[in-house]
C-alpha cells in the first residue's frame, strides 16, 4: 500500500510492516497476524500515517479484501482520501512501494542467513538502514527528505565526525531552522533527480520490450493464478483460461475484460498476463 501526500510522497509496503507490528502483539498476547481484517488495517493507516504525517490524498492498495472492504472504504471516505487499487497479478504498478520492499526483502535475507522465521525482529534496523541510506534516484537519504537533515548513525559516534565534535548546543536550534528552510528546495531538487532517472530507465526498459495491444473486442485468455483455479484440477489445470472479450483499455497497458455472456470482471487485467485467443 502508498499513500500520496500531496507533492510529498510517503511510501512504505504497509501490509507487509503491518503484519510485522500484528506479530510482535501478538508475542504480549495480542492480535494475530495470520489473518489481517479490515479493522486492523483501518487502525494501522489512523497510528502510523494519519496521526505522523497527515491525511494523504491517496492511498494506492492492492486487490486485498481488507483494503477493499466497504469499513475501510467508508474510512476513507469520511477523510475525504480516495482510494486507488493496482492491476491484479501485476505488482509493478504499485511502483515505489514495490520497490521499496525489494529493497528491504533483500536486506532482510542478508542479515538472517539461517534464522528466516527471526525476520520480524530484523526489521526495525533493515528500516533503519534503508532510512539513513541515500539511494540513488534522488540522492538523499529517506530520512533527509522527511526531517531536513541525515540522522546521527552509530559509525559517527564509534569514528567521530565534524558533525557530532564541533557542534555546539547553541547552536543546534538555529541549525534545525535553518535545515528545515533547506528541506522545500531539497525535496524539489530530489524530485526532479528521480524524474530524471525514471525516464532514463523507462527508456532503457522500453529497447527491450515488444508492445502489445488489444482493441475492443478481441477475444483473449488470461493466466491462471492460485486464486482463479479450479478446485480439484490439481497438477492438470491448464495455464491459460478463457476466452474472454476485450470491452475497454485502461491506462498503463491494463484491459477491463467481459466474459462471452457479456458479464464484466471485476478488475483490470494487465496485458502481461493477457495472450489472444485464436478460435
Amino acid at each position: 500500500m502508498m499513500a500520496n501526500q500531496g507533492l510529498t510522497r510517503g511510501c512504505l509496503g504497509a501490509r507487509h510492516l503491518a503484519k510485522s507490528k500484528l506479530q510482535n502483539d501478538s508475542h504480549n498476547g495480542g492480535l494475530q497476524y495470520a489473518s489481517i481484517k479490515d479493522k486492523d488495517v483501518t487502525k494501522f493507516v489512523w497510528k502510523n500515517i494519519i496521526c505522523r504525517f497527515g491525511i494523504p490524498q491517496t492511498i494506492v492498495a492492492d486487490n486485498g479484501p481488507q483494503f477493499d472492504s466497504i469499513a475501510f472504504r467508508n474510512f476513507c471516505s469520511e477523510l475525504n482520501i480516495r482510494n486507488s487499487y493496482s492491476t491484479p497479478r501485476y505488482p509493478q504498478s504499485n511502483g515505489q512501494a514495490e520497490a521499496t520492499n525489494k529493497t528491504l526483502i533483500t536486506a532482510l535475507k542478508k542479515r538472517l542467513e539461517q534464522a528466516k522465521g527471526k525476520w520480524v525482529e530484523e526489521l526495525p534496523g533493515v528500516l533503519w538502514a534503508y532510512r539513513t541510506t541515500p539511494g540513488r534516484p534522488t540522492g538523499n537519504t529517506p530520512f533527509a527528505l522527511a526531517y531536513g537533515m541525515d540522522a546521527v548513525i552509530p559509525t559517527e559516534i564509534g569514528l567521530p565526525t565534524i558533525r557530532t565534535n564541533a557542534a555546539k548546543q547553541s547552536d543546534a536550534n538555529m541549525e534545525l531552522g535553518r535545515n528545515l528552510d533547506w528541506t522545500d528546495e531539497v525535496r524539489e531538487s530530489a524530485a526532479i533527480r528521480m524524474a530524471d532517472y525514471q525516464q532514463r530507465a523507462s527508456a532503457h526498459y522500453n529497447r527491450k520490450v515488444r508492445p502489445r495491444t488489444f482493441k475492443n473486442g478481441m477475444l483473449v485468455l488470461r493466466k491462471v493464478f492460485e486464486n482463479t483455479t479450479k478446485v480439484g484440477a490439481g497438477k492438470f489445470q491448464a495455464n491459460w483460461e478463457g476466452p474472454y472479450i476485450v470491452s475497454k483499455a485502461s491506462n498503463n497497458g491494463a484491459y477491463h475484460l467481459q466474459k462471452l455472456d457479456e458479464t464484466p470482471l471485476l478488475r483490470p487485467w494487465n496485458v502481461s498476463n493477457l495472450k489472444q485467443y485464436y478460435q
